[in-house]
C-alpha cells in the first residue's frame, strides 16, 4: 500500500530481541513493552483503510521520521495530511508477524514483518515487509518517532509467455574479466550460472526477451538482439541502474 494513503513506510531496523543471557531478567517488562508497541503499530495500519487521521497525529511523534520503501521521507504533518479513506473498490488489512523487541531505557525499537493482504477492483494482492519501529517514552506514553520498512521480495505469479525460445539465450555474457554469466536450457527451463560449476539460477520469462531471475533481488534480465535478430547483450536491471554483458562471439553464432 503506498504511503501514508494506505500505508504509511513504518519503521526502522533493529538488532533481534534478548541477545544475552542477562536479558533474561528484564524479558517479562520487555514483553509488556513489545505487546505496547505492537498494539500502536496494529492501530496505525488498522487506521489505513478507514482513513483515521486522528490515530496518527495521536501515535506519531511531534518530530518524527518516516521513510517508507521507495526512500520517500516524510515528518509528521506529512504523513498524517496523507491519511484517507480507500476508495471504492479497493479493501485490505496489514498484519504485524514475528514480532520482536529491543529496549533501551526510555526507547524501544520493533521489528517484524508486515503482512499485507489487499483487494483492488476484485484482484487479491500480497506484499510481505520487513520493517521497523523506533518508540520513545514521553510523558508516559510511547510515540513512534522514526520509521522504516523494505519490501520482502517474494516469488511473483508465473506468466505464460508464448514465442519464448530458450535455445535463442543459451551461450556466455561478460561484464569484465573473468566475470561472466553462462545460461544453458533444460527444456523449456533457463538458468544460469555466475562461475563455472556454482549454483544455477532459474530465470522466469515475463515477455519475449524479458525475464526476472529467481534469486533474492528478482532483478529483471533484458537481452538485447542486433538488427540480424541475434541475442548479443544481455541487461541485468538491478536497483534502477543496468549492468551490461556482452554476449561472447562463439555463443553468439551458434
Amino acid at each position: 500500500m503506498p504511503i501514508p494513503a494506505r500505508r504509511c513506510g513504518l519503521v526502522l531496523f533493529a538488532a533481534t530481541a534478548f541477545a544475552s543471557a542477562a536479558a533474561a531478567d528484564t524479558a517479562p517488562a520487555d514483553a509488556a513493552v513489545q505487546k505496547e508497541l505492537v498494539r500502536l503499530t496494529q492501530n496505525l495500519m488498522d487506521a489505513l483503510v478507514p482513513g483515521d487521521a486522528e490515530v496518527w497525529k495521536k501515535t506519531l511523534a511531534d518530530d518524527a521520521v518516516i521513510v517508507d520503501e521507495f526512500g520517500r521521507i516524510q515528518n509528521k504533518a506529512d504523513a498524517v495530511a496523507g491519511i484517507h479513506a480507500f476508495p471504492a473498490g479497493f479493501s485490505g488489512s496489514i498484519e504485524i508477524r514475528d514480532a520482536q523487541v529491543r529496549v533501551h531505557g526510555d526507547a524501544a525499537v520493533l521489528q517484524g514483518e508486515m503482512y499485507e493482504t489487499e483487494t483492488v477492483l476484485g484482484q487479491k494482492l500480497i506484499v510481505r515487509y520487513i520493517f521497523a519501529n523506533t518508540f520513545v517514552r514521553r510523558d508516559g506514553a510511547w510515540k513512534l518517532l522514526a520509521a522504516t520498512d523494505v519490501t520482502l521480495p517474494t516469488p511473483p505469479p508465473a506468466l505464460s509467455v508464448d514465442g519464448i525460445v530458450p535455445a535463442d539465450y543459451v551461450g556466455t555474457y561478460r561484464y569484465g574479466p573473468e566475470r561472466a554469466w553462462t545460461f544453458a536450457a533444460d527444456g523449456n527451463a533457463l538458468s544460469f550460472a555466475t562461475k563455472a560449476g556454482g549454483q544455477r539460477t532459474p530465470v522466469e520469462a515475463i515477455a519475449r526477451d524479458v525475464f526476472m531471475e529467481g534469486g533474492d533481488e528478482r532483478n529483471l534480465l533484458i537481452f538485447r538482439r542486433d538488427a540480424s535478430g541475434r541475442i548479443v547483450e544481455l541487461i541485468e536491471r538491478r536497483k534502477f541502474n543496468d549492468l551490461h554483458l556482452t554476449r561472447d562471439k562463439a555463443s553468439n553464432k551458434s
